[in-house]
């Protein structure tokens, strides 16, 4: 298993002999333990791969199931909008839309090699999960080694004065992640990406050589623009 979010998680049950197997009997079971013990409603997606399991997840919510078995991955994929595919922001889908790919099969129907020029690593990730791929797997050992925060613009912006305002706004919503941290861990590292209009990041980091997280100060970070 590995963790999400506060409410959400992978579960690989490919080896399981639970429910003899079937990886849609064990959703159904969890399911209803969930509510049988907490009466709480919760939803499930059960896919062959970890986005399209995600995607899943939301497509009967709140208290349902929606199942991708491995031979319908070729043409539900076909049909999703790109917009589904997690990582595809509003804006992102919309400069995708403008370049007339709005789906997953309009992606399949274009040049890998244009994706890559434009898009660099995104348009290789685009590019497979547009095909169904997602090679990704699930640990359970996963721990928390960063703890950030971003948001995708609708306009570019050009003057140091802006950026500066956009790093101040959000760094309420960092502060709230840090508090939920734990207070023996260290950060040793801070940083600022940047994403430009062709999807291309930089970054900026600076090593702390002891700093924990009450150190964490917003003018040092803005320091390293």
């Amino acid at each position: 298993m590995s963790p999400l979010s506060l409410d959400e998680a992978y579960l690989d049950v490919s080896d399981s002999e639970h429910c003899h197997g079937s990886a849609t009997l064990i959703a159904q079971e969890i399911r209803q333990t969930i509510e049988r013990e907490l009466r709480l409603t919760a939803s499930a997606g059960v896919a062959p791969v970890k986005f399209l399991a995600k995607i899943a997840s939301d497509m009967n919510k709140p208290n349902g199931q929606f199942v991708i078995a491995p031979h319908q991955v070729a043409e539900f994929v076909r049909a999703l909008p790109l917009a589904k595919i997690p990582g595809v922001g509003k804006v992102s889908a919309a400069k995708l839309e403008n370049m007339g790919l709005r789906t997953c099969g309009d992606v399949q129907n274009s040049d890998l090699a244009m994706l890559l020029k434009r898009f660099g690593k995104f348009g290789r990730i685009l590019w497979e999960r547009s095909h169904g791929i997602d090679e990704r797997e699930i640990h359970n050992d996963r721990q928390r080694k960063s703890v950030g925060v971003e948001r995708t613009l609708a306009e570019d912006i050009h003057e140091w004065p802006e950026c500066e305002a956009i790093i101040e706004n959000l760094y309420p919503e960092l502060e709230r992640r840090l508090a939920k941290v734990k207070p023996d861990l260290l950060i040793a590292r801070q940083g600022i990406k940047l994403k430009f209009n062709d999807f291309q990041l930089t970054t900026q980091e600076h090593v702390w050589p002891r700093l924990n997280k009450e150190g964490s100060d917003r003018h040092r970070a803005q320091s390293l623009g």
